[in-house]
């Protein structure tokens, strides 16, 4: 990539169960999970999944919250969630996301309308969380 704009690299979510926490991603988002293989075998501390070609979702075990040194108070961060993460969709996009998570009884929120956010107003918005507590907003713009 050339273009040297700062974007979102990537997240990473407190999970009891980061296959499972995969699995959910890519059954109820369409992510594709990442090194699950890897994670499984060992050979890496967490599997991914990919939200788009720049932008990943790390699924951190509870587990590594002792190895989290970089700051202090960084190891005390496992179990306290980010207020929300906010996904902006196409509407098509949009509607088969709250379809997919109404179907597998993942609860969802009323829709919200004309929410502000860093590309104006969205027309839409709803909230759901993960099987770990994580809350997003799913939004459209157009």
């Amino acid at each position: 990539m050339t273009d040297n704009t700062a974007r979102l690299d990537h997240v990473v979510l407190w999970v009891r169960d980061p296959i499972a926490a995969a699995g959910f991603y890519e059954k109820a988002l369409g992510m594709e999970p990442l090194r699950l293989t890897e994670f499984a075998a060992g050979t890496v501390a967490f599997p991914s999944v990919r939200l788009n070609e720049e932008t990943i979702f790390d699924l951190a075990p509870l587990t590594l919250a002792e190895r989290m040194r970089m700051l202090p108070g960084a190891a005390e961060s496992a179990g306290h969630p980010v207020n929300h993460v906010c996904l902006s969709l196409p509407a098509d996009a949009f509607e088969a996301l709250r379809g997919r998570l109404e179907e597998q009884g993942v609860p969802v929120s009323e829709l919200v309308h004309d929410s502000y956010g860093a590309r104006g107003m969205a027309r839409r918005a709803f909230y759901f969380t993960d099987p770990d507590g994580n809350v997003f907003e799913a939004r459209h713009y157009d």
